[in-house]
C-alpha cells in the first residue's frame, strides 16, 4: 500500500505538467491572467527599480500592464520587459516620446500602454477592431482610453458576460486584477493577438 501511495504521489506532478502542456497557448495565457485575480489586490503606478530581465513589482500590486506582463511570463514564458527593451534599444525613435526620455528605461518602458501598443504593432500583432464587439476572442489584447486620456489594456477572457454576452476582460483598473464586462464601456483604441511562436511576421 505504501509503495502504491509513493508511486501515485510521484505521478501527480507529472500529470499536472502533462495537463498544462496539453493546453493551447490561448488557454495558458488566459489562465495566467485570471490566476492573478485575488493575488494582485492593489493598483500601484509607482515607479520602481526592477531587476532585468524578469523584473517585477510585488505580486500584490501593479497596474494594467502588469497583468499582461505577468500573463505572458507565466503562461507562455515570454518576458515583455526584455522583448520591449531590446526592441526599444534598436528602434528607440519608433516608440512614443511622451515621457521625454533620451534612451530606453527597462524599469518602466514595458509598463506603459503606448509602448506595448507600439511593440505589438511592430511585431505583426495588430488586428482590426470588430464592429461587433462580440468578435473579440480569448487571448486577444484590447486597449482602451479611459476618462482623462488614460490608456488602459487588458486580456480577453474565455468567460462570457451574462449581461452583454460579450467576452469579459482581465485587467487592473484600480482595485487589483479582476475580470469585468468591460468591452463597450470605454473607447477602444486597439486589438492585438501576440503569439510569436505561431509564425507572426513583424509589421
Amino acid at each position: 500500500m505504501k509503495r502504491r501511495s509513493l508511486i501515485a504521489g510521484l505521478a501527480m506532478p507529472f500529470c499536472r505538467s502533462a495537463l498544462a502542456a496539453a493546453k493551447t497557448p490561448t488557454q495558458r495565457l488566459v489562465d495566467a491572467a485570471e490566476g492573478q485575480i485575488g493575488v494582485t489586490v492593489l493598483y500601484d503606478p509607482s515607479y520602481a527599480v526592477l531587476s532585468y530581465p524578469g523584473g517585477d513589482v510585488p505580486p500584490d500590486r501593479g497596474v494594467c500592464t502588469d497583468v499582461v506582463i505577468r500573463a505572458y511570463r507565466r503562461g507562455l514564458g515570454l518576458d515583455l520587459q526584455r522583448l520591449v527593451h531590446e526592441d526599444m534599444l534598436a528602434h528607440f525613435s519608433a516608440y512614443p516620446g511622451a515621457w521625454g526620455l533620451s534612451r530606453p528605461d527597462a524599469n518602466i518602458d514595458h509598463r506603459r500602454v503606448p509602448n506595448l501598443q507600439t511593440f505589438f504593432a511592430r511585431h505583426g500583432a495588430r488586428r482590426n477592431v470588430p464592429d461587433d464587439l462580440s468578435g473579440f476572442q480569448p487571448g486577444e489584447l484590447v486597449t482602451m482610453m479611459l476618462p482623462g486620456n488614460l490608456p488602459h489594456i487588458g486580456i480577453i477572457s474565455d468567460t462570457l458576460s451574462q449581461n452583454s454576452n460579450r467576452r469579459m476582460v482581465v485587467h487592473n483598473i484600480g482595485g487589483g486584477a479582476a475580470r469585468d464586462d468591460l468591452l463597450g464601456q470605454y473607447r477602444i483604441t486597439g486589438r492585438y493577438l501576440y503569439f510569436p511562436h505561431s509564425g507572426m511576421r513583424r509589421a
